[in-house]
């Protein structure tokens, strides 16, 4: 997993094995795999709490990577409840959101994930990828 820092162009959103991950699933990762729609190779993802991604406020601030709107048009996002603006303006189901660039183990082609944890409610640890796209 690596961090993002050149604007980029999303091309296509690939499926993803599973997307959601609740209490004891997450006890120390979170393990799932896509499948690249250059090759057909099935890579595999790990996400670690804690450890895993980057803020996503990193990608729309000032519009260097993606801007507010592609971010929300391609459906990777959406706009934080108002009462939960703390988590930053465009979060994955209200929750603190991540993102991370990977690439294909086969053929080296580019993807990013974006993916939100934390407690939705008491008792209630979430951890969902809201997708994963290939981008240039």
């Amino acid at each position: 997993m690596y961090s993002i820092s050149k604007k980029i162009n999303i091309l296509k959103q690939v499926s993803v094995a599973k997307s959601n991950f609740s209490n004891e699933e997450i006890s120390n990762s979170a393990i799932t795999t896509f499948t690249c729609c250059n090759c057909g190779h099935e890579n595999t993802i790990t996400i670690t709490p804690y450890e895993s991604g980057f803020p996503i406020f990193q990608l729309y601030n000032e519009g260097k990577v993606l801007s507010k709107d592609e971010l929300l048009k391609n459906k990777m996002v959406t706009e934080t409840s108002k009462n939960l603006l703390h988590y930053g303006e465009l979060t994955v189901y209200n929750l603190p959101t991540l993102y991370f660039g990977t690439d294909c183990n086969s053929c080296n082609a580019r993807y990013i994930g974006i993916f939100s944890y934390g407690e939705k409610q008491p008792g209630l640890t979430m951890l969902t990828i809201s997708g994963i796209w290939k981008y240039e």
